[in-house]
């Protein structure tokens, strides 16, 4: 039986089941995260939103455990959770120039990202179900 719970295995469950879900999500309807962006070009109060919940939901990710514990995992949702609070300053500080930049990573290749997405997805729920495993 298992007596701990191991936060930062769910967590990495969580970013892989979005991670593949995004990725399906462009799949099934090609342009998807383009027209999000557009949104997101089109709206400041949409582009303090996504800067705001960006920061909010990164910093709990980077104090998810203390550095130096050798676990490869909170390592990886350590630097997720900073590049979030990264990303959300940016946003709040250059919306406009992060967005410009957005479109032009994706051009015509977003079939390319959603293949990237929903591979790091299925990576990041096997590598946590793996190490929910060995728990047992």
């Amino acid at each position: 039986m298992v007596t701990e719970f191991d936060y930062p295995a769910w967590v990495m469950i969580a970013i892989g089941v979005y991670a593949l879900a995004a990725g399906i999500g462009e799949f099934r309807r090609p342009g998807f995260w383009a027209g999000m962006i557009d949104d997101l070009a089109g709206s400041n109060a949409l582009r303090f939103l996504t800067g705001l919940i960006l920061s909010a939901l990164g910093l709990p990710l980077y104090l998810i455990e203390p550095w130096g514990s050798g676990d490869i995992v909170v390592a990886i949702i350590k630097i997720i959770g900073a590049w979030m609070v990264i990303e959300g300053a940016l946003f709040l500080a250059f919306g406009d120039w992060m967005l410009k930049f957005a479109q032009r990573l994706m051009g015509s290749g977003a079939r390319i990202w959603a293949i990237f997405s929903i591979l790091i997805g299925l990576a990041a729920i096997v590598a946590a179900e793996l190490r929910l495993a060995s728990l047992i």
